[in-house]
């Protein structure tokens, strides 16, 4: 059963979303955890691989796109998709998508980023109350 973590930022929008989510990869990837970010379309994985290239100038996060579920190199610490993750990439999931992943019950640990965008707040509640009735232990942190 995994542990789901709610990020709830101060900030609107997609960009404030995918910086977070950036922060967190990066964290997983200093603690040895391989994670999967998951986007809610195609365009928005490259715009999260884009930003994962130009995100922090003091380290660099080995990460791709997910193409056919296997990753190119081993050393891939990061995968972004919009599809269900692959076998290797279960530590950690990101979520920046509005749904409830169909393959979160593989997941050891979710991070669901969440900005103050209202309607996608409403959103978030919803993704908890259904993570509450499965009995997953949830936590908030306002950031």
């Amino acid at each position: 059963m995994p542990r789901v973590d709610f990020y709830v930022l101060g900030e609107a929008g997609t960009q404030a979303q995918h910086r977070y989510a950036c922060k967190l990869a990066e964290q997983a990837f200093d603690s040895g955890i391989r994670t999967y970010l998951r986007t809610a379309s195609p365009e928005e994985s490259v715009a999260l691989d884009e930003l994962l290239w130009t995100f922090s100038d003091r380290a660099f996060l080995p990460h791709e796109i997910a193409a056919g579920g296997t990753p190119s190199h081993a050393r891939i610490a990061a995968l972004i998709g919009n599809d269900a993750a692959p076998a290797g990439y279960r530590q950690l999931l990101i979520n920046t998508a509005a749904d409830v992943p169909p393959d979160a019950d593989g997941f050891e640990q979710i991070a669901e980023v969440v900005d103050a965008d209202p309607g996608r707040k409403q959103l978030a509640r919803e993704r908890f109350r259904q993570y509450r009735e499965r009995g997953w232990t949830l936590e908030s942190h306002n950031v």
